[in-house]
């Protein structure tokens, strides 16, 4: 007697959309179910994990490089595969989220990569995770055009040629995808936009001479890294293409990972390209894994930190000097401010900060960086330009005169900044108006002209959550309480009101932003990701 086919992936409680069916082809559903039963058993082991190793961290307050993976950092033979010529210069990336006008821009904007985001700058209603794929798929079809519907300016992509190398980001382990499910259970967001990309068009980039391309968010863990090499190669032999064709970029952007990132290259040194340094969600993981570790770990305002701090430098450099001891591409972090369309003065000190900071990444050895907006493509060229010349990377760079200890990554104290009254308002202001988008189904949101998304929101309410757990007096001499937030949270609408209109209040979702950012900035019981109450919640 045969064994019973397996039960196929529901579509739940989701409205169709317009060409759905060339995404969730039965085939391309299959691929997801059988990554699903293979995979999400051992992403919850490894959530479980997390768990306990935050409890580790709130009983001791420290962090260290692990004792039982010494032989693999101090193996000096091993390296990552060679880059793909695709993917051999990275001076300038640009990150967005895969709407179609994003698509076409991102892809003409003269960066060498784009970063196709299904993650923090992607809110993830069904429309975004399902047309966002159509978007990718049509783009390399050559088969994307766009109107703006209010300006009337179409938008078309430029010859082959001339068009940035796609690298996706898929959600992170935390995330489900309620509208896709197995017998009743949720597939993991990550593996619904993993396998939709990579099952419809692994086969289409390599014969457009690049291929499955891969940033990973939020890895915790070199065991994290290693599930996702387990599942690159399953899906390599899946669809039958070499191992090895997939190539995936880590973004260390969590305190813990900072601790692994070698070990990270290893388990992924078949399929591993680089890691990335992500500054938001980096010190949203320092308040979340030492949020009750006292005064020494309170950070003041987040624009207080930049990336001189002796703490993020640490980072940084560490970060470049393993990448490159292993032969992999260093990229540095965001430039996220939005140019200013009437205020030139804003733009040309906005500027003068953006070139210094991706002229300090190019001497500090990075082989590229991050911008939000293709404005800030050239400038960010000219800084590798500099450096780099004709030369694809600097990894000939190996910054052997680094040396980090594990005390220095979590050194917060030696900033001499304090978090101050306006740093609050500006926490509560701007985590109002990106979760008021997001609900709204954006991720990627301008405000205050810097392009912001989810990590943003968590750095801002972690903040809030921190200074009033921690009783910070600020400069004014008011107590950080919850009182005070709630007052701040109040004022703050109300001037939103005032300022939009009622009509426009009304047709938003501001109170319902407010009170979100209210419960995950009060509640004791912290939230591990801001994203989990707030997707209960998005349409």
């Amino acid at each position: 007697m045969s064994a019973p086919a397996p039960s196929p992936l529901a579509i739940v409680d989701a409205e169709p959309l317009p060409r759905q069916d060339e995404v969730l082809t039965p085939a391309a559903l299959a691929f997801v179910a059988e990554l699903h039963r293979q995979f999400t058993p051992r992403r919850d082991e490894l959530l479980a994990r997390r768990g306990e190793r935050r409890a580790e961290i709130a009983r001791t307050s420290t962090l260290d490089f692990l004792p039982e993976t010494a032989a693999i950092r101090a193996d000096d033979s091993w390296k990552v595969a060679p880059a793909p010529a695709a993917l051999n210069d990275r001076r300038v990336e640009i990150t967005g989220p895969t709407d179609r006008k994003m698509t076409i821009n991102a892809l003409n904007s003269g960066a060498k990569v784009w970063l196709a985001d299904f993650e923090d700058a992607s809110a993830p209603t069904w429309e975004n995770v399902i047309l966002g794929q159509l978007n990718l798929i049509d783009a390399y079809t050559r088969n994307i055009d766009f109107t703006d519907p209010r300006s009337g300016k179409s938008y078309a992509l430029k010859p082959a040629g001339e068009l940035a190398t796609v690298v996706t980001r898929p959600r992170g382990w935390h995330l489900n995808e309620r509208h896709l499910q197995l017998d009743g259970t949720p597939v993991p967001g990550a593996l619904v936009d993993f396998g939709l990309y990579f099952f419809h068009n692994a086969q289409r980039l390599i014969d457009l001479g690049k291929g499955p391309y891969f940033y990973l968010p939020k890895t915790e863990s070199h065991l994290e890294a290693r599930l996702w090499n387990g599942i690159f190669v399953f899906a390599q032999d899946y669809v039958g293409i070499p191992q090895g064709t997939v190539r995936a970029t880590v973004l260390i952007e969590t305190i813990t990972a900072a601790y692994e990132m070698e070990e990270i290259l290893y388990e992924l040194r078949d399929h591993a390209s680089g890691l990335n340094a992500g500054r938001w969600d980096y010190l949203f993981s320092i308040v979340k894994n030492f949020r009750d570790g006292g005064a020494k770990f309170v950070l003041p305002d987040r624009n207080a930190v930049t990336m001189t701090a002796p703490f993020m430098r640490a980072y940084t450099e560490l970060l470049v000097r393993t990448c490159h001891k292993r032969g992999a591409h260093a990229i540095g972090g965001m430039a996220a401010f939005i140019p200013s369309r009437r205020d030139a003065e804003v733009n040309k000190v906005a500027f003068e900060k953006v070139k210094a900071d991706k002229d300090r990444e190019a001497h500090d050895g990075f082989d590229g960086s991050w911008v939000a907006h293709p404005d800030l493509v050239p400038i960010a060229m000219a800084s590798f330009d500099a450096v780099l010349g004709e030369k694809p990377n600097q990894k000939d760079r190996l910054r052997e005169d680094v040396s980090v200890a594990a005390g220095d990554l979590i050194a917060i104290d030696t900033l001499d900044a304090k978090p101050t009254y306006d740093g609050l308002r500006n926490a509560v202001a701007v985590g109002i108006r990106y979760i008021e988008a997001w609900l709204r189904g954006m991720g990627a949101v301008a405000i205050f002209n810097l392009m912001e998304d989810a990590a943003t929101a968590e750095i801002s309410r972690s903040q809030i959550w921190q200074w009033i757990n921690a009783d910070v007096v600020f400069e004014n001499g008011k107590h950080a309480t919850a009182d005070l937030a709630r007052k701040v949270a109040a004022e703050e609408i109300a001037a939103i009101r005032a300022e939009i209109g009622e009509e426009a209040f009304a047709s938003g979702k501001w109170q319902q932003a407010h009170d979100l950012l209210l419960q995950v900035s009060l509640d004791q019981d912290y939230a591990d990701f801001l994203t989990l109450p707030a997707y209960e919640q998005l349409g």
